[in-house]
């Protein structure tokens, strides 16, 4: 059995919106709303990153038409006790999808954490 840090992305639709900044606030806002109404307050909650087809450089996952953004979010959460990779994968996304309904979500990285002896 380990432990083991699974990053996830969900794909968060904001409506009504102008700015991507608010984009992105109401998005993790909303996300972090009904992560904690189900005592799940240990997934961490941020903005995505994506990279830059000419450059290579990060920036903020959002974009905006027609008064609607898609953010793309990333979550991160701590799996303890899981037999695998797999296995953890699957707990952490049974856990927040179960919180983020119908929301698309997609486990990005699996990194075993060293255990905390």
């Amino acid at each position: 059995m380990g432990n083991y840090l699974v990053a996830m992305e969900a794909a968060w639709l904001v409506r009504d919106v102008e700015e991507i900044d608010d984009a992105i606030g109401v998005a993790v806002s909303e996300a972090g709303k009904r992560l904690n109404n189900e005592d799940m307050d240990y997934v961490e909650v941020e903005v995505g990153a994506t990279g830059c087809p000419a450059c290579g450089e990060p920036f903020d996952s959002a974009f905006i038409a027609a008064d609607t953004a898609l953010v793309g979010l990333a979550l991160e959460m701590e799996v303890y006790n899981a037999d695998s990779e797999e296995h953890a994968s699957r707990i952490a996304k049974s856990e927040v999808g179960g919180a983020l309904r119908d929301v698309p979500l997609s486990v990005v990285e699996v990194v075993e954490t060293p255990d905390d002896e």
